[in-house]
């Protein structure tokens, strides 16, 4: 019989006040599949083998915005996520995003500062609890200011509605003027091995002690769509050496960046879930990591 594989290979970071797994679990796709009883399957399963940080938003719905009596999407990555594991255990870490909303009428908005309580209320509502553990101010600009934004979070986490605050799609001038407002304790930006905007943000975060959240670890250019049709060549021939799939490669890469990096990839297939936690034990050669420079 195969040995599975958990997040404890994945090692461990310190993210806020709890210790994770490094290798985590993303929810936007949980939405994807029709049938929500795959999503709670598999989000079951992945707590199952040792993943203790998921990521999701209030923002995260069924494709297409399909409307209920409320006026809202029809299904959420947050409810699924509440049906599935509430009441939650004790080293579950759940980290969630604000700043993108959808209005009633279906249309999004970037939240301003007065917006922000109503998302956070959500996130509360939709999660089942009293205190989120971390929320992550979600920028659609990276040339915008964000003091008055994180004043807002700030102010919340000060009434005791959440316990750390974070950033995400932000630069390093976005990053410091949160900071200067806050602690923050990871910055999620996109990020991989064919996507690198950020090259040099994970090393400057560990300096600082904080968590580097990479999105899109996967999927890579391709961003929403998924990994690009030509895959690269240095991936696909790794990805054959280690017997593994480049999936593996591309997530084992990510956490090969620093150890402060996290991936959280997502899925809403089982199998998936299974690969994508086994790539905590590809272990890649400095000559491997030279070839994927």
């Amino acid at each position: 019989m195969a040995t599975v594989i958990t997040a404890d290979a994945a090692g461990s970071w310190k993210l806020g006040d709890r210790v994770v797994h490094r290798l985590g679990f993303g929810s936007m796709r949980l939405t994807v599949n029709p049938d929500p009883g795959v999503a709670i399957r598999v989000l079951r399963r992945a707590v199952e083998l040792g993943v203790d940080h998921l990521d999701t938003a209030a923002f995260y719905v069924t494709p297409g915005g399909i409307l209920d009596g409320d006026g809202g999407p029809r299904r959420y990555a947050t409810d699924l996520i509440r049906e599935a594991l509430h009441p939650y255990g004790e080293t579950l870490f759940i980290a969630t995003k604000v700043g993108p909303g959808l209005l009633p009428s279906g249309d999004w908005e970037a939240a301003g500062p007065d917006r922000l309580r109503a998302q956070v209320e959500e996130n509360l509502r939709r999660l089942g609890v009293d205190r989120l553990d971390l929320v992550n101010l979600r920028l659609t600009s990276r040339t915008a200011p964000v003091t008055a934004r994180f004043e807002a979070l700030a102010a919340l986490r000060d009434e005791g509605l959440i316990r750390h605050l974070g950033i995400s799609n932000a630069t390093l001038a976005q990053i410091d003027e949160a900071s200067a407002v806050a602690p923050i304790v990871c910055v999620q930006n996109s990020f991989a091995v064919d996507l690198r905007r950020d090259a040099g943000l994970p090393r400057i975060l560990a300096g600082r002690g904080i968590a580097f959240v990479p999105f899109f670890a996967i999927a890579g250019a391709g961003r929403e769509d998924g990994p690009p049709a030509g895959t690269d060549d240095t991936v696909r021939e790794l990805a054959a050496a280690h017997g593994v799939t480049e999936h593996q490669i591309r997530l084992a890469w990510t956490l090969h960046q620093g150890e402060n990096v996290l991936a959280i990839p997502g899925t809403g297939d089982e199998q998936h879930l299974l690969d994508n936690i086994a790539a905590g034990a590809v272990r890649l050669t400095e000559e491997d990591l030279a070839r994927l420079a």
